[in-house]
């Protein structure tokens, strides 16, 4: 399989470059925990999890499956609602505002990378990359999904039905639509968990500098400990809980 080559990053400058340097705290969990429930009873899944992500920092959250990963992120993002404890996007505490609140909160300012790529199947890789460049009102969106296609090497790619590319060109299109948006903040859940071993490295590689570029933050949920030494700061859990941070 042909595995695109990005492009020279330093040519170009992103559009809606975030100035992390500016921004208030991006991410501060206070003593969190997240109580589901089961045929067999309440299960704990996070156990007072405190977190602080700063402006531009890299994080990698690490541990075994079932240690509460993912649903730190779901938490972090809003997208799951803790038992307890405060979640504070950009100083913001979701739990005084509502579904509708959580998303103008997040619009343009959080985006989120998942294992399974989640692209429309109906759009095309610039729809796809547009889209939520429309919904936030951004003018010029076709051009600038053109210019994050390019940017990840997908530029023989605009007019491709995300069933027409490979894996790692599915998530290169998905890394640009994260991105193109500007956020200060960026969640990746597993994102090279679907991929061979080349494209993992080559998305990986993407990720990374362009993270790095823009200055958003990024937390990063991987098994795979390569990719996590490659953050600036790792975050290990085990059943629920915070046990290192280094």
């Amino acid at each position: 399989m042909n595995i695109a080559q990005p492009q020279n990053f330093s040519a170009k400058k992103p559009p809606n470059m975030f100035d992390a340097a500016s921004s208030p705290t991006p991410l501060a969990l206070e003593a969190v925990t997240l109580t589901l429930p089961s045929v067999a009873g309440p299960v704990e899944i996070l156990r007072g999890v405190s977190l602080t992500v700063a402006p531009g920092e890299q994080v990698a959250v690490v541990g075994p499956s079932g240690s509460g990963k993912s649903s730190l992120i779901a938490v972090a993002a809003g997208l799951e609602q803790p038992t307890s404890g405060a979640v504070r996007l950009f100083g913001e505490n979701l739990a005084a505002l509502g579904e509708d609140g959580r998303a103008r909160l997040r619009r343009g300012r959080v985006s989120l990378v998942f294992q399974a790529f989640h692209l429309l199947p109906n759009m095309t890789a610039e729809e796809n990359v547009a889209a939520p460049l429309e919904l936030a009102g951004r003018p010029g969106a076709a051009k600038t999904a053109r210019d994050w296609l390019d940017r990840v090497g997908l530029s023989d790619r605009l007019r491709h039905y995300p069933t027409q590319l490979s894996g790692g060109e599915q998530q290169r299109v998905a890394l640009a639509r994260a991105l193109a948006i500007g956020p200060a903040l960026l969640f990746a859940d597993e994102p090279t968990g679907n991929l061979d071993a080349a494209n993992a490295a080559s998305v990986a590689d993407l990720m990374f500098d362009l993270v790095a570029e823009t200055g958003a933050a990024l937390v990063l949920v991987t098994h795979d400990a390569a990719l996590a030494a490659r953050a600036g700061r790792q975050v290990t859990m085990a059943a629920g809980q915070i046990v290192g941070d280094a």
